[in-house]
């Protein structure tokens, strides 16, 4: 993946740019927004990481200018600012994805992979170990046993799948399946996935779905 960074925290750009550098990524950075709209124009990106406050133009009249002039390279967001009406804002003017500073490295990673491969996405099915997630005709199996799952299960599931052998945050969760890019006070995650445990898990022998203790979930990777 080509990553383009424009960021002119220099520590912010260095712990993004490390962290996508050992995940085999190739990166540039650029430190102010004018710079970084001319890079953003003059080379083909599989994604752009984009900072709101930045010296000469700021970012969301960077990500305008780039959406008015047709280039639909995923962008994500980073700011510092956390408020609901912040991420509307960024999302409504055109950005992929929105994430709040200060963030873990894996999340950003796991973000910006999801993204960039959502470009060219044409995968129909996703299978980790015995569980088969099949997209086109939503049918769930875990060996040759089908399971009926609800729609938000399905869901959540396939965000898990998706990530395998990654953390999953909460906030991806809400994000990704329930649209929310606020934390609601509510338990509906937890629910939801009890619920998934019971079906996908319970009476087979292999657990699948791990929890990963104040972050989020992952389905392990080692599960063929």
């Amino acid at each position: 993946m080509k990553a383009l960074i424009i960021e002119d925290d220099v520590t912010v750009a260095e712990h993004v740019q490390q962290g996508l550098i050992a995940a085999d990524h190739e990166t540039t950075v650029v430190s102010d927004g004018t710079k970084g709209l001319e890079a953003a124009r003059q080379s083909q990106w599989d994604i752009i990481i984009l900072d709101i406050m930045l010296p000469g133009e700021d970012g969301l009249s960077v990500l305008r200018t780039l959406r008015e002039e047709e280039n639909q390279t995923p962008v994500l967001l980073l700011s510092a600012k956390s408020q609901v009406e912040d991420k509307v804002q960024g999302l409504r003017s055109g950005a992929n994805d929105y994430l709040t500073k200060p963030f873990a490295v894996e999340e950003l990673l796991a973000r910006v992979e999801g993204l960039a491969g959502r470009v060219q996405d044409t995968t129909t099915s996703l299978k980790v170990g015995d569980l088969t997630l099949d997209l086109l005709n939503r049918k769930v199996t875990r060996g040759e046993t089908e399971i009926d799952l609800q729609s938000k299960e399905f869901q959540l599931l396939e965000c898990l799948m998706r990530n395998r052998g990654k953390v999953v945050t909460r906030s991806m969760l809400l994000e990704h399946v329930w649209n929310y890019h606020f934390d609601p006070q509510t338990n509906v995650i937890d629910v939801h996935i009890s619920r998934l445990r019971q079906k996908v898990d319970k009476t087979f022998n292999v657990p699948l779905i791990e929890t990963v203790r104040g972050t989020g979930y992952r389905i392990a990777e080692n599960q063929t």
